[in-house]
């Protein structure tokens, strides 16, 4: 049996921000058997959380695949190492990532502060297909930029960003998985809002995403002349984050709820 819990994450209420499972496991379990899991969980992100002799190992899957880097299931896991007592509330949440190094989560009352790397995106030209897929033109596009994996696409309205319907399978044909849509916020309370795509991940609509601010920190950073900004993920669920440029590293923060803890059973032969 292992522990696994589900923690909406980016919230300060349960049934809202981006549901998460984390994953405690006691004994080692292969790649196979984690996609597994993840499928069976079918949430954006199952994270997998193990005790190392200074800090946790952490690996997050979607339904479909594993992913280099997520924010809400990171804010999740470390939100549960101080409910479960496996560190003390003042003490930081140290995890050793796959591919993006060492990441740290520290807790100040109810809010959780991520450090994550900074992920500056480029300028670029006009995209054909990804402008198709998102049903925008030239009069409600302002700039589209890249970054590895992702599209960044600046809308000139929050109510534009909020009546976008995407073509999934579209979107799917694009060389890069991430399709981030951002513009200004309408709401005083916030700098910017967002929505993240990543179909061929296995998640139409992200509901809150962590990561996705690694980017829209520098690239809204520029745009307003601001270090702090508080953002607003226009999702269905919808989220609250704030972020912090510092250095080469952005600081996200936000809340968790845990919403289900229970067991998981694995037969012997889901080892093999």
């Amino acid at each position: 049996m292992i522990k696994i819990f589900t923690v909406d994450a980016f919230t300060d209420r349960p049934f809202s921000g981006n549901p998460a499972a984390v994953c405690l496991p006691n004994v080692e379990l292969s790649e196979e058997v984690m996609q597994k899991i993840a499928f069976e969980m079918n949430l954006s992100e199952t994270a997998f959380v193990t005790k190392l002799d200074d800090g946790f190992s952490l690996r997050w899957f979607t339904p479909k695949a594993e992913v280099e880097l997520c924010g809400h299931a990171t804010l999740a896991s470390a939100h549960i190492l101080w409910q479960e007592k496996m560190i003390s509330e003042n003490e930081e949440a140290v995890f050793y990532s796959k591919y993006k190094g060492i990441l740290k989560a520290k807790k100040s009352g109810s809010e959780i502060t991520l450090n994550f790397p900074v992920n500056k995106p480029l300028p670029s030209d006009r995209n054909e297909i990804l402008e198709k897929a998102l049903g925008v033109n030239s009069v409600s596009l302002n700039t589209i930029f890249t970054t590895e994996h992702h599209y960044i696409v600046e809308l000139n309205s929050e109510e534009n960003l909020k009546n976008v319907k995407p073509d999934f399978s579209l979107l799917e044909t694009l060389p890069k998985y991430g399709v981030i849509i951002t513009s200004k916020s309408d709401d005083p309370e916030f700098d910017f809002v967002s929505r993240f795509f990543a179909p061929s991940k296995g998640v139409k609509e992200d509901p809150v995403t962590g990561s996705a601010h690694c980017v829209l920190a520098p690239f809204w950073s520029e745009k307003l002349g601001k270090k702090k900004m508080n953002a607003f993920q226009a999702s269905e669920r919808g989220g609250v984050l704030s972020v912090e440029l510092k250095d080469e590293r952005v600081l996200i923060s936000g809340n968790a709820v845990t919403v289900t803890a229970g067991e998981l059973f694995l037969h012997t032969d889901s080892f093999s």
